[in-house]
């Protein structure tokens, strides 16, 4: 492949990060505009600077997961690499268009691995890389969910006998701590999913002699988060603010200090969790330590069913556009 080819991907691969920015901005400032603790622009400011500088706090080993843990390396081409990317920003868009805050993490090693096995066979496949990722499908949402449970239970418990304008004051300023953990954690997780891709991308076009994410790719990919962040997702936004449940400013900042810890810890395992579905999973948490009823469930539900969808969803886009584009190249 020419060299012109590697840098439209480059390109495409940071088009793919704008929309996970786009996508997942909900996820970062649908608690609090939701709670009215900053207006939407002011959210959206405040998100995209801590998405940018997350790459001061974070290393790489999710990008390591992403470009070399899942899919045999030595079959990954451009063209592999290219069809991907059409399979990831295509299911972010149908998926952002319909309002549902699916995973942008799922979208693109599902259309990644799509593109491989139609290159190679399942044969590609590193199932040890995928287990750990399958797990999380599971794991990260009872995570949030259990400690958006145990937060809200305890930070209610602890201003119970307050007055409420004072615990309106502080839950409003520690909202503005927690908002930014959580695109901290964001930023630093799906970032790199980008840089793994871009990185393996330099590898297969003998750029790079081996893996390494080099610092242009750090920064561009969460400059391209950041920018994503900015634009803003307000179909989401409404879905993940008010239509799981009702949010109070120290029920937003339990759960996005909830979803900010659980993020953290996988950030640090090296698993590209879907910060999506932890900061949902929080929500429907904070909701059920009021009472059941609160949490809209059949949305909820409709949810659940969107990330189950996602993996394959984008793997059949990913796998026809290679089966497509090998045969006009």
């Amino acid at each position: 492949m020419s060299l012109v080819f590697v840098v439209i991907i480059i390109f495409i691969a940071l088009a793919f990060d704008f929309t996970n920015g786009l996508h997942d901005a909900a996820n970062s400032i649908a608690t609090v505009v939701s709670t009215r603790v900053l207006t939407p622009r002011q959210a959206v400011l405040w998100a995209a600077f801590f998405n940018f500088v997350a790459f001061l706090i974070f290393g790489t080993a999710v990008a390591a997961t992403i470009g070399k843990g899942m899919i045999d390396i030595t079959i990954v081409t451009p063209l592999v690499i290219f069809a991907g990317l059409i399979g990831a920003i295509c299911w972010n868009l149908f998926t952002w268009y319909l309002g549902l805050p699916t995973s942008s993490s799922h979208a693109l090693i599902g259309g990644f691995a799509g593109a491989a096995v139609i290159k190679g066979g399942l044969g590609v496949i590193i199932l040890s890389g995928w287990t750990k990722t399958l797990i999380f499908i599971i794991l990260a949402p009872t995570i949030g969910m259990l400690l958006g449970l145990a937060l809200s239970v305890i930070t209610t418990w602890c201003v119970h006998k307050q007055h409420p304008q004072l615990i309106s004051k502080w839950s409003r300023r520690m909202q503005l701590v927690s908002a930014a953990l959580y695109s901290l954690g964001h930023g630093g997780n799906d970032a790199q999913k980008t840089m793994g891709i871009i990185t393996t991308l330099l590898v297969s076009a003998g750029l790079l002699k081996s893996f390494h994410v080099p610092l242009w790719v750090v920064l561009s990919a969460h400059t391209a988060i950041a920018l994503g962040t900015l634009s803003g997702g307000w179909r989401i936004v409404k879905t993940m603010g008010q239509k799981i449940t009702k949010l109070r400013p120290i029920d937003g900042f339990s759960a996005e200090t909830a979803s900010a810890a659980s993020i953290f810890l996988a950030t640090h395992l090296g698993v590209p969790v879907s910060t999506t579905h932890v900061i949902t999973g929080a929500i429907s948490g904070v909701g059920a330590s009021k009472r059941l009823r609160s949490v809209h469930w059949d949305v909820t539900v409709k949810i659940v069913w969107a990330w189950l969808l996602t993996i394959p969803g984008a793997a059949l886009v990913g796998g026809l556009t290679f089966f497509v584009a090998s045969r006009l190249f």
